[in-house]
C-alpha cells in the first residue's frame, strides 16, 4: 500500500510559508543544469532533481517535493506536462487552493 503525501499546490511567492513541507507546483522550465532546474512559477524556483526527472527546456513540469529552507524544492516526484499548459490558469488554481484549504485538503 502506498502512503498518501499532502502536497498543497503552490506558486513561487508562497515558497516562505511551505519550508520543510511537502508542496506541489507547476512551472515552465526556463534553465536545466546538472540536478538542478530553474522553473518559472510566477516567480523562479529552484528545483533539486532526482535521478528520475526527464524534462525539456521551455515545457512546463509538475513537481512535488520538500520546499528547503533556502526556499529550494528537492522533487520527489517530476513529470513534463508539455508546451500547452495554460501558467496563469495553474497560478490561479494555487492561489484557489490556498484561499480554499477546505475545498482543496490541506491544513497548512
Amino acid at each position: 500500500m502506498s502512503e498518501h503525501i499532502a502536497a498543497p499546490r503552490i506558486t513561487a511567492p508562497s515558497l516562505d510559508t511551505f519550508v520543510n513541507k511537502h508542496v506541489s507546483i507547476v512551472g515552465k522550465v526556463t534553465q536545466l543544469r546538472g540536478d538542478q532546474a530553474t522553473i518559472d512559477a510566477d516567480g523562479n524556483v529552484t528545483i533539486l532533481l532526482n535521478r528520475e526527472a526527464h524534462l525539456t527546456n521551455g515545457n512546463a513540469a509538475l513537481f512535488i517535493g520538500k520546499v528547503n529552507p533556502d526556499l529550494s524544492i528537492k522533487a520527489l516526484s517530476s513529470r513534463d506536462v508539455g508546451t500547452n499548459v495554460d501558467m496563469g490558469l495553474c497560478t490561479q488554481v494555487a492561489e484557489a487552493a490556498q484561499r480554499h484549504k477546505t475545498i482543496f485538503g490541506g491544513d497548512n
